[in-house]
């Protein structure tokens, strides 16, 4: 049993150091991180309720998840490709079209639940 946890924890140690490696090594990672604070932030000034919350966290945690499986593609085809390639820009601009349509997706879904009550504060 603690052989098991040992590895479960090395495992989610590993994930950790991944996420940190792309936060640092990519300035998309760091703007999605900033994005995020700023959304959190709003959300809290606005004191959006729990349902709300929850869109907003699926809506941050699928642009992570986008951006960090784009940086992982973009760096297996840079190793495995590393001369200009047409299907290694393909998958490069596949994996990065997965972001934006994340992105434009959580856009919506922020603009539908911070807009609202952003509106009222400001203007109502």
């Amino acid at each position: 049993m603690s052989g098991w946890r040992s590895r479960e924890v090395r495992a989610f140690g590993y994930a950790l150091r991944g996420v940190a490696e792309a936060v640092r090594g990519e300035r998309h990672m760091r703007f999605h991180l900033a994005a995020a604070v700023i959304v959190a932030s709003f959300a809290c000034w606005l004191q959006v309720d729990a349902r709300d919350w929850l869109w907003l966290i699926a809506a941050i945690g699928s642009v992570w998840t986008a951006e960090l499986f784009n940086t992982a593609v973009e760096r297996v085809v840079d190793l495995a490709s590393p001369e200009h390639h047409p299907l290694a820009k393909a998958a490069k601009d596949i994996a990065s079209g997965a972001v934006l349509v994340a992105a434009v997706f959580s856009a919506i879904i922020g603009f539908f639940v911070l807009g609202p009550p952003l509106w009222e504060r400001c203007f109502g």
